[in-house]
């Protein structure tokens, strides 16, 4: 597959009298090969309405400048059975990266990088840790395409909360990730990162994962807007904060940490079938309207971020928001969660959650999970399960593939660049910020009202 802006379009009309016997469409090919231009697209439709001759619709490498394209039209229209060609524009679609350099060009944050020191974090009145982490967030926005990850020197009381967040998580892994996950987390353990000897710095973690799958890890700000991260997945690049939570509170943070990105997420982007599929969501989110970019988004959210399984009875976790939260993981996943884990949720502050005793478990189908409203502040109600990870990957493929989209797209790791399929042209960048925004604000209005149903 050709980049983005190497191809070309052309509509080629049959007439009537010829587009029913079989072979007329092998001239028109015949011409394109004799010019050595490659079709990389092509599709045929009727008239609507009319009973008018077949029409093709061919996307090629070219330009309507190259001598070669040039040729080719003259002698298309040369030919007695062809009606008409002529050239189609091509087609606008929201701007995505095209290259990995120019990932540098899609990493906006929600936040800026300051915004979720809010009240409710720990940190919010200690103006040590503030600038401590408004200076790892400044070399974070530094860093660009080819550079040395900037490495960080940790105190010792930051490794320390790592180490506490870490044989807790440890412990609770053991009963309640997926095998997946543990396999994963010894294979870091074996290259000497991922341990609890302390904070590992991010080149060391990204390092082993580029030599299991091809994943990278990069430095980022804060919390990315939704476009901006699912489409870097399409690279297979992962963005992860180098900040650690609040030493006072080392088991609750309100944004993405360090200990979430490493110990929830990082794992299991070295197992293919993780891989795969979160590469396949990244590459569906090129090109995508808004409105795909956010059932894309909730489709990410109970899969990669609070997706389980459910193995032999059990609910196994793979989503990382489930393995790098201590309550959440006995929440997902136990039979019988404590009233304490129950009570320190969030749930219990609206009536119609109150009274839950487990979450919902429901089979993962993409059409239902990528219109089913969630909370970021609180427990999940209800959690997606599949009976493996390679049924996760096989449904999630299969909800991508049925997107609408005007070209399919692969990503060539040779030389780094989005190969397409058809003639496209960008929009200028947007993000998704505010719609973000605004369908949280729905969600708990609606549990606030008691309108919402689980």
């Amino acid at each position: 597959m050709p980049g983005v802006t190497d191809l070309a379009s052309l509509q080629v009309e049959i007439t009537n009298e010829v587009s029913d016997n079989p072979g007329s469409l092998i001239p028109v090919l015949s011409a394109f090969e004799k010019y050595g231009l490659n079709l990389t697209h092509m599709e045929s439709k009727l008239h609507q309405y009319s009973f008018g001759g077949a029409c093709f619709q061919v996307d090629f490498e070219g330009t309507f400048e190259d001598e070669a394209t040039q040729l080719c039209v003259a002698e298309l229209r040369d030919m007695s059975h062809v009606a008409r060609v002529q050239q189609i524009p091509a087609r606008e679609v929201p701007w995505f990266p095209a290259s990995l350099r120019e990932l540098d060009n899609a990493r906006k944050t929600l936040d800026g990088g300051t915004a979720l020191i809010s009240e409710d974090h720990p940190g919010f009145k200690d103006e040590v840790y503030k600038e401590r982490r408004s200076s790892i967030v400044k070399a974070a926005a530094a860093h660009c395409h080819g550079s040395q990850i900037p490495t960080v020197d940790y105190t010792e009381q930051e490794h320390e909360t790592w180490r506490t967040v870490y044989h807790r998580l440890r412990e609770m892994h053991q009963t309640y990730a997926c095998s997946e996950f543990q396999s994963a987390m010894a294979k870091f353990q074996r290259h000497g990162v991922l341990t609890d000897d302390g904070i590992p710095q991010l080149f060391e973690v990204s390092d082993v994962l580029h030599g299991l799958t091809g994943f990278q890890i990069r430095p980022v700000m804060g919390l990315l807007s939704a476009r901006d991260f699912l489409n870097s997945l399409a690279f297979r690049v992962f963005w992860s904060t180098q900040y650690i939570r609040h030493h006072s509170n080392p088991y609750y943070t309100p944004e993405p940490d360090i200990c979430h990105e490493l110990l929830g997420h990082v794992p299991l982007f070295a197992h293919p079938d993780f891989a795969d599929f979160s590469q396949t969501i990244g590459l569906a989110s090129l090109g995508a309207t808004d409105e795909q970019i956010d059932l894309l988004a909730t489709l990410y959210w109970f899969t990669v971020e609070f997706g389980v399984l459910q193995v032999d009875g059990s609910v196994k976790a793979y989503g990382a928001g489930v393995l790098s939260s201590f309550g959440e993981l006995e929440w997902a996943c136990s039979p019988n969660p404590s009233d304490d884990c129950r009570a320190s949720g969030g749930l219990q502050a609206y009536d119609v959650t109150r009274d839950l005793r487990n979450p919902k478990i429901l089979p993962l189908e993409g059409k239902v999970a990528c219109r089913t409203a969630f909370p970021i502040t609180t427990y999940q109600p209800k959690y997606f399960a599949s009976p493996s990870l390679g049924a996760a990957k096989a449904e999630v493929m299969k909800f991508c593939d049925s997107l609408s989209k005007p070209f399919f797209c692969r990503y060539d790791p040779f030389s780094q660049r989005i190969k397409v399929t058809r003639s496209i042209k960008m929009a200028d960048p947007s993000s998704t910020a505010d719609m973000q925004a605004s369908k949280q604000a729905d969600y708990f209005e609606s549990l606030k009202a008691g309108s919402h149903e689980l």
